[in-house]
């Protein structure tokens, strides 16, 4: 694996980020298929600020491991912002993590059932503001990657990461 030329590595930043804060991430996972949990873990240090990662893979998965609604399911489909959000907010609470990040999508060869095009990837992040306080937020962004099954899961593994830190750092 490679960082796109990134110095550095975005895994390692974040990492920087999380640990100077005292704050804790865990992941739900999809088309990413825990890929944002190796990169993360491939830093010294990480079990300061990793918790943990769900790959929820089938529609099942993500019902019965991170509570994603049927109905956002049946309405959307897994590739949606909807449940990419509801995945966020999941890997946050569950694990009672600062911040939760989430990766659904279409990494190919083949689009999805619901006709998605290969490459279209939704990430969320949420985070958990203190109680009481109403800061708690999650963002999902939506994007289209090129490249082979193997270069999509890695963009949006790395993608999921830079996303996390704008959000850390902002």
């Amino acid at each position: 694996m490679h960082g796109f030329g990134e110095e550095p590595l975005i895994e390692t930043q974040v990492g920087e980020a999380l640990a100077e804060r005292g704050e804790t991430l865990a992941a739900a996972e999809s088309c990413s298929g825990g890929l944002v949990a190796s990169l993360v873990t491939d830093v010294p240090g990480s079990s300061e600020y990793f918790d943990r990662s769900y790959v929820t893979y089938s529609y099942d998965a993500k019902r019965e491991v991170l509570g994603v609604s049927r109905e956002a399911l049946d309405a959307e489909g897994a590739v949606s912002e909807r449940v990419g959000r509801e995945m966020a907010k999941a890997a946050r609470d569950t694990a009672d993590a600062t911040w939760g990040v989430s990766t659904t999508g279409v990494a190919g060869p083949e689009r999805d059932r619901a006709d998605h095009p290969i490459g279209t990837v939704f990430v969320g992040v949420a985070y958990a503001g203190p109680w009481g306080s109403g800061e708690s937020t999650t963002t999902v962004e939506r994007y289209q990657f090129d490249g082979s099954r193997t270069e999509i899961k890695e963009r949006v593994a790395r993608q999921a990461l830079a996303d996390l830190l704008d959000r850390v750092q902002a």
